[in-house]
């Protein structure tokens, strides 16, 4: 899932961003409000975690601003701010969570999840195509009564896909969502992971359940193919 961090406190931001992909999350950094509030509005995410104390706009501003634009994206203030009403005043500029540093590196995993599962796009615990299954809280798929080994990212293109099953998606939006916008390497990688995919969760099987849409993208099967 892709997530926006906006922390001005440069050796913060980068841990985040190494620890979040570590779990699988692509993750795009900005380190002052105005890029942060910027890259909110451009960009689709699945979640924000937001410092409060940040150069050009302050993280209650751009909470607030973004929910009068109608964003409802998941976001969780993660601030050395502990006061009662400083958290009062994050809950009513629209925030989902409020978390105080210093902080526990799981303890924000685990409430960064529940944030994800309380989403609007309702997130079903288990995600399910015919008879393939993967549980993003345990990191396992199963093919029927078998269970698959995947590397990191292969897992995170599979839950990108099974949350999006019988859409088209693009190759940008994979890029997006499974990479980050930072990613500038070959675009052709996708190829060499859905193979992979293939290899591990249809061709054994028998089946076909991601589909090839050619010049537009790729499709996962709501039937599991």
């Amino acid at each position: 899932m892709r997530v926006l961090v906006v922390e001005d406190e440069k050796r913060l931001a980068a841990g985040l961003r190494n620890g979040l992909e570590a779990e699988g999350f692509a993750v795009d950094v900005a380190l002052d409000g105005t890029d942060g509030l910027w890259m909110a509005r451009e960009h689709s995410y699945d979640a924000i975690m937001l410092d409060i104390l940040l150069p050009g706009i302050n993280g209650y501003l751009i909470c607030a601003t973004l929910r009068g634009e109608g964003v409802w994206t998941p976001i969780i203030m993660v601030t050395a701010k502990d006061g009662e009403w400083d958290q009062v005043e994050g809950f009513e500029a629209g925030a989902d969570d409020y978390l105080t540093k210093p902080f526990s590196y799981p303890v924000l995993i685990a409430r960064l999840r529940a944030l994800l599962r309380r989403e609007v796009r309702e997130r079903p615990p288990v995600l399910a195509s015919g008879d393939m299954r993967l549980d993003p809280a345990a990191k396992r798929v199963h093919r029927g009564g078998a269970e698959i080994e995947l590397t990191a990212r292969e897992f995170t293109l599979l839950e990108f896909l099974l949350r999006r099953q019988g859409e088209v998606v693009s190759k940008r939006e994979i890029l997006a969502h499974v990479w980050d916008d930072d990613f500038e390497g070959d675009p052709n990688i996708i190829e060499v992971y859905v193979r992979r995919l293939r290899n591990k969760l249809d061709r054994p099987f028998g089946r076909q359940a991601i589909e090839t849409v050619r010049g537009m993208g790729y499709r996962l099967a709501v039937d599991g193919g």
